[in-house]
């Protein structure tokens, strides 16, 4: 198996080296150094090397091998008892809408129902496969971005590293906020006594940022719109616990948890840098009705 990138040379890389390229689209080294001494490079489908010169409009063709790549096949059981909401989609990538209760990916080899499962299913005709970049908790809904081939993984890990990749979430949370926007800054670690748990301010915590906005308020309850400045495990649901705002139906950090039919957190939007591109896109992934009944969120 093998997977061939023909790539148009933009304005922006006119005159570069193709090393300039590959650097500038976040390729690993690693990577770089193997398309070198396999001589899987050409320039307007004659040989070249990474000292090569290019210019606007030229054609930069790449071949990968399983070598390259640290999981070069993607081996998820078809699974089509659940279709999934694709809200985009490139050459490259999907940006799906997961639905709350299901699994990313399966834990255990023979596992299905996952998310990823039922897109093994849905891609299968094209001959197109799904591949894990960054995961939603089982029990969050939302916008989840996959990729489509071993090439744009390590890529987009990068970029969603670096915050390139931005991701925003809606919640619905306890209690009133005394401003309507602010930060939480507290670093976060490993629960003192609770393994399943996270905390802040804790022996070996890190620097995690969250700004909020309070979009609305019910009798006992506040929608707030969240942005993440750093990725730190269950960081969301860290930070409004330990604010004293849980988000409703959290089952680790929310004391009345058992309330509410589910998490009230959905990943609603992801600003996307495109691989081996310059180009932004926006996804959203629309409020599930559960967020918008407020008269029974407010009883939750």
């Amino acid at each position: 198996m093998t997977w061939t990138k023909k790539l148009k040379i933009p304005v922006a890389l006119d005159q570069q080296t193709v090393r300039t390229c590959l650097q500038t689209w976040l390729l690993p080294k690693r990577i770089q150094g193997q398309l070198r001494q396999g001589r899987r490079i050409w320039v307007n489908n004659l040989p070249a090397s990474v000292a090569t010169i290019v210019h606007t409009g030229d054609q930069l063709t790449l071949q990968f091998v399983p070598a390259d790549f640290r999981t070069a096949t993607s081996n998820y059981l078809a699974d089509a008892t659940h279709p999934i909401e694709i809200l985009y989609q490139t050459s490259d990538l999907l940006v799906v809408n997961k639905p709350a209760g299901m699994k990313a990916h399966p834990n255990q080899p023979g596992e299905t129902g996952s998310l990823l499962n039922a897109l093994a299913a849905q891609l299968a005709p094209t001959e197109q496969a799904p591949y894990m970049v960054h995961r939603l908790d089982q029990m969050t809904s939302g916008a989840m971005l996959v990729a489509l081939n071993p090439i744009v993984v390590p890529i987009l890990d990068r970029l969603i590293s670096s915050k390139t990749i931005h991701r925003t979430y809606f919640a619905w949370v306890r209690g009133y906020f005394e401003t309507p926007t602010g930060q939480f800054d507290a670093p976060i670690g490993h629960h003192p006594t609770d393994k399943r748990k996270r905390w802040v301010n804790t022996a070996d915590a890190q620097t995690a940022l969250t700004d909020y906005q309070v979009m609305q308020t019910t009798t006992h309850q506040s929608l707030v719109k969240l942005d993440l400045h750093t990725g730190r495990t269950h960081q969301l649901r860290v930070h409004l616990a330990a604010s004293g705002h849980p988000i409703i139906g959290d089952p680790l950090y929310d004391e009345q948890f058992e309330t509410s039919p589910r998490l009230l957190l959905h990943a609603w939007q992801l600003l996307l840098q495109l691989p081996f591109s310059d180009q932004l896109a926006t996804v959203q992934a629309p409020l599930p009705d559960s967020f918008k009944m407020t008269d029974k969120i407010d009883n939750y």
